[in-house]
């Protein structure tokens, strides 16, 4: 009522407005009423709230603008503020910022009905006990003025990082998700492994992974091949689920797009983000990167040597 007030005194003035919405609106305040509350000193809620509504913003954009309720209280509480959930959903409310909602899927792999499909090694379990030891691959599509860009990630179901990615014109498979397997593969030599024995690498039934030079490239890195048996989305439901957001969160909130290249800039950004700063339900509002520290630092015997260290 105060801020109506404020807002249109100028226009009617205090009095009148006071005047006329009194008898309509039920505990509408007097002129006095108004004046006494302007000139009361702030509360130490208000006070609070004056503080924190701005950090949220900030916060909230930082993120790409996507966190819900549970997300943010769990950001702002890392930050170091002592807030409760449902103050946290109110000063949301104020600040006028919400979550993102996922929308549905849409199909891009196509699966060939000739190709000789791998066994199904994850029957749809996607967990695993330490990092490389499943990898999970999927791709998904951008509109963009000068037509489609192709996405593809390969992501760690250990720690949700996403170790490799590529953006294309096409989707050919020796061209758009081999490139994200190199990059997934360069990113485990830097980390000192020096091949993926033990590592399973869960696609859907697109003939982009099923192609040979895809499955032999698999088979070079020491890695096992793996498709769903049923072929539906179930089968690879964490890989698309990470497509999903990034649609989510990157793609319909910072469209339209006019190039590829414009989509795979900020898809690097995205996926720097998703690594290091990006909490996760799934990971205990937890980001990859501090997963993947966690547990190397619980086994540290277990960490490759870095590459170019040799052993001691």
């Amino acid at each position: 009522m105060i801020r109506y007030i404020d807002e249109h005194k100028d226009q009617f003035g205090v009095e009148a407005i006071c005047r006329v919405l009194r008898p309509a609106v039920r505990g509408f305040i007097t002129a006095r009423g108004y004046r006494a509350a302007k000139t009361r000193p702030p509360s130490a809620r208000q006070l609070k709230d004056e503080l924190l509504v701005p950090e949220i913003v900030r916060l909230h954009a930082e993120n790409y603008g996507v966190y819900g309720v549970r997300k943010m209280h769990a950001l702002m509480r890392r930050q170091g503020w002592e807030i409760g959930r449902d103050q946290t959903a109110r000063l949301m409310k104020i600040a006028d910022v919400r979550g993102v909602k996922r929308s549905k899927k849409v199909y891009t792999t196509k699966p060939d009905p000739a190709a000789v499909k791998p066994a199904d090694l994850v029957q749809r379990r996607f967990h695993a006990p330490a990092p490389r030891r499943l990898w999970v691959a999927d791709i998904t599509y951008v509109a963009t003025w000068s037509g489609f860009a192709y996405v593809a990630f390969v992501t760690d179901v250990y720690s949700r990082r996403i170790v490799g990615w590529n953006v294309a014109a096409t989707l050919k498979a020796d061209i758009l998700p081999l490139q994200a397997l190199d990059m997934a593969a360069w990113d485990a030599r830097q980390e000192g492994a020096a091949d993926l024995a033990g590592l399973i690498h869960h696609a859907d039934h697109g003939s982009n992974y099923l192609s040979i030079v895809y499955t032999d490239r698999i088979g070079e890195l020491g890695a096992r091949p793996s498709t769903g048996t049923v072929g539906d989305s179930f089968d690879n439901a964490l890989a698309e689920a990470v497509n999903g957001l990034y649609k989510t969160e990157l793609i319909r909130r910072r469209g339209p797009w006019r190039t590829i290249e414009q989509v795979e800039l900020a898809t690097l950004e995205y996926v720097w983000w998703w690594n290091n700063q990006r909490l996760h339900g799934e990971l205990d509002m937890r980001t990859p990167l501090e997963v993947e520290a966690a547990y190397y630092a619980a086994h540290e015997s277990s960490r490759p040597a870095l590459a170019g260290q040799g052993n001691a």
